[in-house]
């Protein structure tokens, strides 16, 4: 698929997919023979998992050491295996702590809606 396919497609710019290339989190594309680029379908999912990276919170330095780590092939699982349950402990902690924040805002709802003096 060509880059506006992709671009429509992950919800990113071509500009953005672009950038992912040129610092080595997607892969280099395969060209045309208008050196146009063109990409495979595992290039999409490869994209969609980046982006959950990102949404939970996974420095960019990361992501690009989780990029390396795969490119070099089925001897780094187990370095991959670690960062990502490395990261999913960190997701976990952030979880908690928005949990926490939720209820303290959920009592405050509740002091509202019942008159209760607890609402600053």
């Amino acid at each position: 698929m060509k880059i506006g396919e992709l671009a429509k497609r992950s919800g990113l710019t071509a500009h953005t997919l672009r950038y992912y290339e040129k610092i080595g989190l997607l892969p280099d594309a395969d060209r045309d023979r208008s050196g146009h680029r063109d990409y495979d379908a595992s290039a999409l999912v490869w994209i969609e998992f980046l982006g959950r990276l990102k949404t939970t919170g996974m420095p960019i330095r990361q992501m690009l050491r989780y990029a390396e780590l795969r490119r070099q092939g089925p001897a780094t699982e187990k370095q991959r295996q670690c960062l990502l349950e490395q990261h999913r402990d960190a997701v976990r902690e952030h979880v908690y702590e928005l949990q926490s924040c939720l209820d303290v805002l959920d009592d405050k709802i509740a002091g509202y809606a019942g008159n209760d003096r607890n609402k600053d």
